[in-house]
């Protein structure tokens, strides 16, 4: 059903993925490759290979163990795909049309799941994804995300009451060049929405759900229903270029996603988070008897 929960079933469950950056050479991508204009067809290098891996790993075994084989809602939270952004050529092809095939077919695996209830979709960055988003409107659209009242399949921001805890769902997030202070936009962003709530007599969000960063840390604090938390995910690319002009470049690549579950007593997070090696250690004259001894 496009745009519908399947079922009237309870649901526990609340799946989020995010930065898939499929048509990035960096990014998703199966390993019987992706079509590209012109009747090509791009194969993924080892490491996406690698990461595919750990793409099947995760729905196939790390899913139904932390859901407990129970139905799940699925959040794509931004950046799908990778567009053509910041003078950038690590793109397979700078055709849109066939990046956003290409995050349909990976996509549309999961959505046509049996224990997939629903899709919501969440914009990510202009840069990735056309201005206001519009090439993740027409991914989720495709794939039947349910939009809200406004219309829009792929929305800005997703308001979402799993049991007693509110769910506030959005891409964006400051980012930081230094491991030590990770955890303060994330902060910044549960006090913000505490502020903003008591300003105005609103509702506070139990949990806050960000992406973009590609990397997965978390505070939580104590709260009416146990604790309040915010977290960013991790994505599902590797470590680009642009990278390597941070004070991010020693860091290895962050690969996996997050869960949001109601359980028997409380409502608690899940992360799976792998890093991927990216380089070997040269050991020339590093051993006995070479030519420097």
């Amino acid at each position: 059903m496009v745009g519908k929960i399947k079922q009237t079933i309870k649901i526990n469950n609340l799946v989020i993925v995010s930065d898939l950056h499929v048509g990035c050479s960096y990014g998703l991508c199966p390993p019987g490759g992706l079509s590209i204009d012109g009747g090509g067809l791009y194969y993924p290098n080892n490491h996406q290979l690698e990461m595919w891996q750990k793409w099947r790993e995760f729905w196939d075994v790390w899913i139904p163990k932390v859901c407990h084989k129970e139905h799940f809602i699925l959040i794509v939270n931004g950046d799908s795909i990778d567009g053509v952004h910041h003078g950038t050529i690590t793109q397979i092809t700078h055709n849109l049309t066939y990046q956003r095939l290409g995050a349909e077919e990976i996509i549309k695996e999961i959505v046509n799941r049996d224990d997939c209830e629903a899709l919501y979709f969440i914009r990510g960055t202009e840069a990735h994804v056309g201005k206001s988003g519009q090439e993740e409107e027409q991914l989720a659209r495709t794939l039947g995300a349910i939009p809200n009242q406004d219309g829009q399949y792929a929305r800005w921001e997703l308001w979402f009451q799993l049991h007693n805890a509110l769910v506030h769902v959005a891409h964006h997030i400051g980012g930081t060049g230094a491991s030590a202070y990770e955890s303060t936009a994330i902060m910044r962003e549960l006090v913000n929405a505490y502020t903003e709530a008591g300003r105005w007599k609103q509702q506070v969000p139990d949990i806050i759900a960000r992406s973009h960063r590609h990397r997965n840390a978390e505070v939580r604090v104590p709260s009416a229903i146990g604790y309040g938390i915010a977290f960013t995910t991790p994505g599902w690319q590797l470590k680009t270029p642009l990278v390597y002009r941070t004070n991010m470049k020693l860091q290895s690549p962050q690969i996996g996603g997050s869960v949001i579950r109601a359980g028997d007593e409380d409502i608690y997070t899940r992360h799976k988070v792998w890093d991927i090696k990216l380089s070997e250690v040269e050991k020339y004259g590093a051993i006995s008897g070479s030519k420097n001894n």
